[in-house]
């Protein structure tokens, strides 16, 4: 069933060919002759869009649409009217109509109408759920998210965060790895030794075994005073090592060696210095398969992976994107002083059918932006960054019965390529997987199609 519809007019028989039309296109219909009698069936049963007549006797479809639109704004109203003027359209629109139709309309145009009314009904009921949801509690210390893969992130800090063993936190770019190894820290029993980070991916090799394991004076140029490693800087606290997967080979069995003794040797020292610390680590690269082709050690990965988590991309994560969104929202308010409180109903449309591939940190930068540029006290679809604000579902039409939306074998082939490839993150080795093809067959159709899919953070 695409919908629950009631209509009213004072015309029995326009209703029944409504009727009977729309319920072959799968609507659930009942109809109503008067306002009065709508009224009543109204306040008993839930529909999903009330379509009225605007020429009928007694109370005007323009009255009744005001007195809908303001006892139920849940519901869309739209207004069916003989006259197809522009001062109709605009007469209804102002009393609150959700859209407006001619009767000389099409049942096709009309179902379409319709299915655009329920996705708007859908979509404040989804706003108003968010509403409610940001009164109560939304998540855990800087992390928020009401959806299971969320919540089931929260139960398991909760209940491995006062261990010392080791954990490793897998996920995409911007889900908020270092968030959760922070909770991780804040509450164990080290939460008031350091919590130290360290980007294994942004310090170049040379520097990197100094920076974790420190140096003696001398030890290379530059090195005019001792200096203590990261792993001592954090003792009897949390160190996260961050981007894990983009350690240098070289430097893998220094820090199992490290991570199984408890000792660090500085460069330039003979002397091994102990440390207690709890280890973290996170990557958005899959490390099964990287040890898999010999590209990080399998005992050292074992060392990490004694506790796994694995953070969900923001287009999983349904609800949560106008959650986090108007956390943003009121955060960059606050900081521009702009009395900006919510969005339009385009804006959390177009917030819930982005796909993220930068996820939450995307998110925030995207309403960082939208803040900074709006002149109205609700976002705008104008206000969004031009990607997107431009963005279009790349959707895959498989249940249609409409001619026009049908599409080739090539074009439904691309779509799912594109679509796949999108869901992956752009890892060409697990789209080709998932696809059944071999990369080469892979990259034969990215050519074929004109898919560009580079994303030079990632290595596949």
């Amino acid at each position: 069933m695409r919908g629950r519809i009631i209509v009213i007019d004072d015309d029995q028989g326009m209703c029944e060919m409504i009727e009977t039309g729309l319920k072959r296109k799968d609507f659930d219909v009942t109809w109503r002759t008067s306002a009065r009698d709508a009224d009543a069936i109204l306040g008993q049963e839930e529909y999903d869009v009330v379509l009225t007549d605007l020429q009928m006797p007694g109370e005007h479809g323009l009255k009744l649409c005001r007195r809908l639109v303001s006892n139920r704004p849940d519901i869309p109203v739209v207004v069916v009217t003989a006259f197809s003027s522009m001062e109709s359209a605009v007469a209804a629109l102002r009393a609150g109509a959700y859209d407006f139709v001619s009767k000389s309309f099409d049942l096709d145009t009309l179902a379409l109408l319709l299915d655009r009314a329920i996705q708007h009904r859908q979509l404040l009921e989804r706003i108003r759920i968010l509403s409610e949801t940001v009164k109560g509690p939304i998540g855990f210390d800087n992390l928020a998210g009401n959806s299971p893969a969320m919540q089931r992130v929260f139960d398991l800090v909760k209940r491995v965060a006062d261990l010392d063993s080791s954990v490793l936190i897998a996920g995409e770019s911007g889900t908020g790895k270092e968030l959760v190894a922070r909770a991780l820290h804040h509450h164990s029993h080290r939460k008031d030794a350091p919590f130290v980070a360290v980007n294994c991916s942004a310090i170049p090799e040379a520097l990197l075994e100094s920076e974790l394991f420190g140096h003696r004076r001398g030890a290379f140029t530059d090195a005019r005073t001792d200096r203590e490693g990261l792993f001592v800087q954090a003792d009897g606290g949390t160190l996260l090592l961050d981007e894990i997967g983009d350690l240098p080979s070289s430097l893998q069995p220094k820090l199992l060696r490290a991570i199984e003794q408890r000792m660090v040797r500085p460069v330039g020292d003979i002397k091994e210095v102990s440390f207690d610390v709890r280890i973290i680590a996170s990557t958005n690269r899959d490390l099964e398969s990287m040890v898999a082709e010999g590209n990080f050690r399998e005992d050292l990965f074992y060392r990490f992976n004694v506790i796994q988590m694995v953070l969900p991309p923001l287009r999983s994560r349904g609800n949560d994107v106008l959650l986090l969104a108007e956390r943003f929202l009121k955060e960059f308010a606050s900081v521009t002083g702009k009395n900006v409180v919510g969005f339009s109903s385009p804006v959390a449309h177009k917030l819930l059918s982005y796909p993220w591939p930068g996820n939450v940190r995307q998110l925030r930068n995207c309403i960082e932006h939208s803040v900074a540029v709006t002149l109205h006290d609700k976002l705008v679809l104008d206000d969004l960054p031009e990607k997107i604000a431009g963005h279009t579902d790349s959707h895959l039409v498989l249940t249609t019965n409409d001619p026009m939306e049908l599409v080739s074998m090539d074009e439904m082939e691309r779509r799912y390529i594109t679509h796949v490839l999108s869901a992956v993150n752009g890892n060409k080795t697990t789209a080709a997987n998932v696809l059944g093809m071999d990369r080469k067959t892979l990259y034969r159709k990215l050519d074929k199609y004109g898919i560009s899919m580079d994303n030079p953070s990632r290595e596949d």
